[in-house]
């Protein structure tokens, strides 16, 4: 073994709390480029960037005392930059680079990559969906390919979206470590046949192959050979499945909404429906590249469980590549902190047999702590959303929840979104009611602890509008629940409802529904249940429990809501019967919990 890796593994072994200490400085140093190049005249800000992180690379370099001579990539780095730093951000740039050069290597490569992608101007990256991987979780997501059968000595693995080396770079660590007795030329030629990834953005993708030139440096130089470039520029969705196909196919793929052109739409036809994200397709494309047998292990939002857009993508992962094991992100101070979205760590077999797949929580804090939660069954409809324990305790309901048969159509209910788009109608809000107004149901109309209260307080909230004669359709006239539609990660309830009387309704002729509240609409004028005992239902723990079980996003949507597992509506007699006597909310959810365990 080289010197100067003994010396990496040595520090790759350094305390967790050593190393959840020093990122703190670099955080502020981060915050502090970031602030800089804010300040940067548009044209110039992509350029300076990019002298900033070279910077950064170069005094990590000197610093950790690799011989630059075996780094050719971190020399492409400077002399691709046209930009000259000033002395201020020289000098920051010099002491993020040598503050990082005290940690092992992977979350040296992460602090100061993830330094890149604060800066980019924020159009960038989101067109990108650039958000670094913390080494805790890239670990992790090794740890689950190794469950599912990744053998590392001669798998040939794929990062489609590589950019800043945060698992490329573990990953060839990794294939070293397994490959100990293999000569330096060897190792290289290794890993020009085993290492791939694929980068949109060419300075990240150079970042990459700086980060395993120097990571390898001692290699190169004792085999007198450069490390082999294994990272392509390109457009990963356009880019032609050809060749041998991967092992396993690992990463933290972008994310987001994206408009899609006729030929990929075609490409990805089988996994799109309706609106294309990015990591959905990205999806789709690791199942490409996998061979059949192989794994496929990434680190995503968990939208995909539950929503309406991703039934397709369910369906073929459900089909074609089951998964074997989910971690849910529960605790993520300094993950992500910039991410509205809730995230998952999975690993899926290509060609694998539908199992029950194993669920873990994960709790991350400068290391990843594993909580063994339970399995969950894949749905027998493929394109229905993924019901999976969130947490240790839930379990149980989960197992009661696949044998609920109702669901609120059962019940006489359907769900749609409030139809009033506020700033298309701006001119017809009023502050005054009149003849010839109808009062506006604003999101804060229902209160945290589930009743209706009429009000417009936030900005550009008028209480009332002024439909026209083409505006019918904007009339809400007959009794309903009303249910926020977005929520925050963090908060302590998902489903927050309140039903809307219809004794309100009477008085004013009609209401106006705003766009952030979902109605739980009767279908007929006789449902099976009160709006009432659905509004008492919908604000229990057990239905928000389970409701979480369920969806993966911050929004609460119609498909979501309707696809909840529910009691057949005769099991809710005595809860109608309660709600009648003016019980108390402790009282009602300790009843509505035993219905739902029942599983009937």
């Amino acid at each position: 073994m080289f010197a100067a890796d003994r010396t990496a593994q040595r520090k790759r072994k350094l305390s967790a709390a050593a190393v959840a200490d020093v990122p703190l400085s670099l955080d502020v140093c981060r915050a502090m480029a970031r602030g800089w190049s804010e300040q940067l005249d548009g044209r110039k800000r992509l350029p300076a960037i990019w002298a900033f992180v070279a910077a950064t690379v170069q005094a990590y370099i000197e610093a950790s005392g690799r011989q630059p001579s075996t780094i050719p990539t971190a020399a492409n780095l400077s002399v691709a930059v046209t930009y000259k730093l000033d002395a201020a951000a020289a000098g920051l740039a010099h002491t993020l680079g040598r503050a990082a050069a005290d940690l092992p290597i992977e979350s040296a490569a992460f602090q100061l990559s993830a330094c890149y992608t604060a800066m980019l101007p924020q159009d960038l990256r989101s067109a990108w969906g650039a958000f670094y991987t913390p080494p805790a979780l890239t670990q992790r997501l090794m740890d689950l390919a190794t469950e599912a059968g990744v053998y590392w000595q001669t798998a040939r693995v794929l990062d489609p979206a590589c950019g800043g080396g945060a698992f490329l770079l573990p990953v060839a660590l990794k294939m070293q470590g397994e490959l100990a007795h293999l000569p330096a030329t060897k190792l290289l030629g290794h890993f020009a046949k085993h290492l791939a990834g694929f980068e949109i953005d060419p300075f990240a993708a150079q970042l990459t192959q700086t980060w395993l030139e120097i990571a390898f440096s001692e290699v190169v130089a004792d085999a007198g050979t450069a490390f082999p470039t294994v990272v392509r520029v390109c457009d990963s969705l356009q880019e032609p499945v050809s060749g041998k196909r991967f092992d396993l196919v690992i990463g933290n793929p972008p994310y987001g909404r994206q408009k899609v052109g006729p030929e990929l739409r075609q490409r990805f036809a089988r996994s799109l429906y309706g609106h294309a994200n990015l990591y959905g397709m990205f999806t789709d494309l690791a199942l490409q590249w996998a061979r059949e047998g192989g794994v496929v292990a990434y680190l995503t939002p968990t939208g995909f469980l539950a929503g309406e857009y991703f039934k397709a993508l369910r369906s073929l992962l459900a089909k074609d590549a089951p998964p074997i094991a989910i971690d849910f992100i529960t605790e993520r101070r300094g993950v992500f902190d910039d991410v509205l979205q809730e995230t998952l760590l999975a690993a899926y077999r290509r060609g694998g047999v539908a199992q029950n797949p194993s669920v873990h929580y994960l709790s991350v804090n400068g290391t990843a702590a594993v909580t063994h939660a339970g399995t969950f069954a894949l749905p027998a409809d493929r394109a229905a959303p993924w019901m999976a324990p969130r947490t240790p305790t839930d379990m149980a309901l989960v197992d009661a929840l696949e044998k609920l048969p109702a669901r609120l159509v059962d019940w006489g209910y359907q769900v749609s979104t409030g139809p009033l788009v506020w700033n298309r109608f701006k001119d017809q809000f009023r502050t005054k009611s009149s003849r010839d107004t109808l009062p506006v149901i604003w999101a804060e109309a229902v209160t945290a602890d589930g009743r209706f209260i009429f009000r417009a307080e936030k900005r550009n909230h008028a209480p009332y509008f002024k439909p026209r004669a083409c505006d019918e359709w904007l009339t809400v006239s007959a009794p309903c629940v009303l249910l926020q539609r977005t929520t925050s990660k963090e908060q302590a309830r998902r489903l927050i409802a309140a039903e809307l009387p219809a004794s309100f309704i009477a008085s004013h002729g009609g209401v106006i529904v705003e766009n952030h509240l979902n109605m739980v609409k009767p279908t007929g004028p006789r449902p099976k249940v009160s709006p009432a005992l659905v509004a008492a239902v919908l604000n229990s723990q057990i239905a928000d429990r389970a409701f979480r079980c369920i969806s993966g996003s911050v929004a609460v949507s119609a498909f979501e809501l309707e696809a909840l597992p529910l009691p057949v509506a005769e099991k809710l007699a005595p809860i109608a019967t309660l709600i009648d006597r003016g019980a108390d909310r402790a009282t009602l959810d300790q009843n509505i919990e035993s219905i739902f365990l029942e599983g009937k």
